[in-house]
């Protein structure tokens, strides 16, 4: 494995009013990983993906991106992000939507069309492709942001929640997907509440309150803490950190 890590975050800390969101985060993401960021709503998985993405800035503590510090508008170019709202053109097709973005990422026309085909077949937009997107239930918005954050040759994907609201086998697709790209060397960073996502990726880490309680592999997780599923591990590592935080 590449020694230098893609995405760093140290010690980074965040507050909202008096609330801290992130409290000294610390994690290194390297080259042909899957992290799964997993936790319950609120613990603060959006505010680690913004402050990778320097939309916002940390009250202290740093974040590099390929070495460089954030907020980098260059380094965006080489990120694909999946927000949790949808960021479409509604009056658009879906084509067109993803025909817009092609070009914002610069892609030449015959690139553009091939990766369009290709990132529609993956989340099965194929038939709809040509249908407005005021007409698209909200699962076929959240798999056509997908496709857009699939765009272009991306060296990094952030992908918050990308499969809310995706059938099982459709899901599937999508993480063979994911896979492929880690093999060829891309980093990418996944938040998900599906705890069973969670057996799929290289690295997990619990969020809980604005701290990291654990970062690993998920065997070795599961090895610590004596049970069988990410799920049991989280339940264990929050009853943990429950006890070693009452006041």
């Amino acid at each position: 494995m590449n020694n230098m890590s893609v995405i760093a975050l140290n010690n980074v800390v965040k507050s909202f009013g008096k609330q801290t969101v992130l409290n000294h985060v610390n994690m290194q993401i390297y080259p042909g990983q899957i992290v799964g960021l997993i936790g319950p709503s609120g613990a603060g998985k959006s505010t680690v993906i913004k402050v990778i993405l320097g939309m916002e800035l940390a009250d202290s503590g740093r974040t590099t991106v390929f070495g460089k510090t954030m907020p980098n508008r260059e380094l965006l170019s080489r990120i694909g992000y999946m927000a949790q709202s949808d960021a479409l053109y509604e009056s658009l097709s879906g084509r067109e939507n993803l025909q817009f973005y092609s070009d914002m990422k610069g892609l030449n026309k015959r690139s553009a069309a091939m990766q369009i085909n290709h990132v529609a077949q993956v989340v099965d937009l194929i038939p709809d492709l040509d249908k407005r997107v005021s007409g698209y239930s909200g699962g076929m918005k959240r798999r056509l942001s997908l496709a857009i954050a699939l765009l272009g040759n991306n060296d990094v994907l952030i992908l918050d929640e990308p499969t809310v609201g995706v059938d099982p086998a459709l899901r599937r697709s999508i993480w063979n997907e994911l896979k492929n790209l880690r093999n060829q060397g891309k980093t990418i960073m996944v938040t998900t509440h599906v705890m069973d996502e969670a057996e799929l990726v290289d690295e997990v880490a619990l969020l809980l309150g604005g701290s990291i309680i654990a970062y690993s592999d998920p065997y070795s997780l599961k090895q610590y803490y004596q049970v069988n599923s990410i799920e049991e591990v989280f339940l264990k590592a929050e009853a943990i950190y429950n006890a070693n935080n009452q006041y």
